[in-house]
């Protein structure tokens, strides 16, 4: 009996592993594919208080959504795509609908990551990542060192040198968010 095999792309592997892993998230960052284990009660905790300040903040009335775990095509390479924890999108954002449950970057006023074991991933590939798609905020809660960081304004497909904020302190979201909101670094870490 003759086998047939063939070579998966990087796109179908992910697509594979993601029916074989329920609840964990699968990424492709720089032609890398990542896989990232389901989020503790802390990181889920975090982000829905995240939600309740934008909901405060009155994001709707502003003409945005926000959204978890939706995907971001990525324009480094053809099979990039990110997604991430927590995102503050444009209200239409499902009209640049690009693939499968991945949107252009062009919709996403903010995202933000709260760190797991692969923290490395959020600290710097995706950093490049979001950069090189323009997307005007990005927002880290790093659990693992302690501290919220946000790059901005990316020019050229690169953030500037973050703003780094520690426990106590609070982080107010750009303007071009669409609403003001200003987080609890806190509340951002522990949920």
């Amino acid at each position: 009996m003759a086998v047939l095999q063939h070579e998966l792309t990087l796109g179908e592997a992910a697509d594979q592993l993601s029916r074989a892993l329920p609840g964990h998230r699968v990424e492709i960052l720089q032609g890398r594919l990542t896989v990232t284990p389901p989020p503790d009660g802390s990181h889920a905790l975090s982000l829905t208080k995240l939600g309740r300040a934008f909901d405060l903040a009155g994001i709707v009335a502003a003409g945005h959504e926000y959204v978890q775990g939706v995907g971001l095509r990525l324009p480094a390479l053809p099979e990039d795509f990110a997604i991430p924890d927590f995102s503050v999108v444009d209200e239409d954002f499902r009209d640049a609908h690009v693939t499968k449950n991945y949107y252009a970057p062009k919709v996403f006023r903010l995202v933000v990551e709260v760190t797991s074991s692969n923290w490395s991933d959020d600290l710097y590939v995706k950093v490049e990542c979001y950069a090189q798609a323009g997307i005007p905020a990005y927002l880290v809660a790093d659990r693992k060192h302690g501290e919220v960081l946000l790059y901005a304004d990316p020019v050229d497909g690169k953030y500037p040198d973050p703003q780094r904020f520690k426990r106590g302190q609070s982080v107010l979201v750009p303007e071009s968010v669409g609403v003001r909101v200003e987080l609890s670094v806190d509340t951002l870490l522990d949920g």
